[in-house]
């Protein structure tokens, strides 16, 4: 009889024990069930978000540099917004999730600091966007045109065929000069002549070397000027225009036209000179 009394409350508590765990993964299944439906249906929801959201992006012309960064973030922004949710459903208490998360961005910006510095100047960048893709910009003392822009780097193409690839940081530190902005530019170049050389006739010859030539635009009047006299020689200043595409055509080509049409009309290139008298 007493064994009877003890073996009764301990099958009991026995079935109470497994009933409850029973229970337990009972209600934890259903709950992580509705976790992975959420997921599935959240992750197709969310496709469906961002193709509407790549269409408008289309009809709105956003920059092809820009779209694809804001595609990113918008999409990091709903599955992480789309995780706490399934944490909530499953029974993860999302304020300590969040708490969790924060915790590892702070560790991750401590990281990554001088990266974050460079994420940040990208953004910028193709915001403001000083700058596209075809670009002939100069950069950090590199001359070349923009290839590929993205949230830590800049990639330039030189007239070397170098690749150069620039933090973006450096970018929004420096100058950027844009070359391309305008579509047109005007190329400066210096010549000079001696100073017993007949002035009118070289500036005609350098206005006439310029109108010949088919790179220089003839929608600006393309100047010569007196820019500067020196010791021994007057020093002109031609001012053509010229588009982007066609800039070291006029730079190059342009300049040696010039000096050869000097050369033709009789302009000897000038020596250093100096007075000397004598005292008797």
């Amino acid at each position: 009889m007493n064994n009877l009394l003890i073996v009764e409350p301990v099958t009991g508590s026995i079935s109470t024990f497994l009933n409850s765990i029973m229970s337990g993964i009972g209600d934890w299944g259903l709950k992580l069930m509705g976790g992975i439906a959420a997921l599935i249906i959240g992750l197709w929801l969310i496709r469906l978000v961002m193709k509407a959201i790549g269409k408008a992006f289309d009809v709105r012309h956003i920059d092809e540099s820009l779209k694809p960064f804001l595609l990113t973030i918008i999409a990091f922004g709903l599955k992480f917004l789309l995780f706490i949710s399934i944490a909530g459903i499953i029974g993860v208490p999302t304020a300590s999730f969040a708490a969790l998360v924060a915790g590892i961005g702070i560790a991750i910006g401590a990281a990554f600091n001088g990266s974050l510095g460079h994420l940040a100047s990208g953004v910028m960048i193709l915001i403001f966007r000083p700058f596209k893709i075809g670009d002939l910009v100069e950069i950090d003392g590199t001359l070349g045109t923009v290839k590929e822009i993205s949230v830590f780097v800049t990639i330039l193409e030189t007239f070397q065929n170098k690749t150069e690839i620039i933090p973006n940081g450096t970018i929004t530190d420096g100058k950027i000069t844009n070359i391309t902005k305008k579509g047109e530019l005007r190329v400066d170049m210096f010549f000079n002549i001696r100073y017993n050389a007949d002035l009118k006739k070289a500036k005609t010859i350098i206005e006439k070397a310029m109108a010949d030539d088919q790179f220089v635009m003839n929608e600006h009047p393309a100047l010569v000027k007196v820019n500067n006299l020196t010791e021994s020689t007057i020093e002109l200043i031609a001012l053509p225009y010229a588009k982007v595409a066609n800039y070291w055509e006029v730079y190059w080509g342009t300049r040696e036209h010039i000096l050869l049409a000097l050369s033709e009309a009789g302009f000897e290139a000038p020596h250093p000179q100096r007075v000397v008298t004598m005292n008797s």
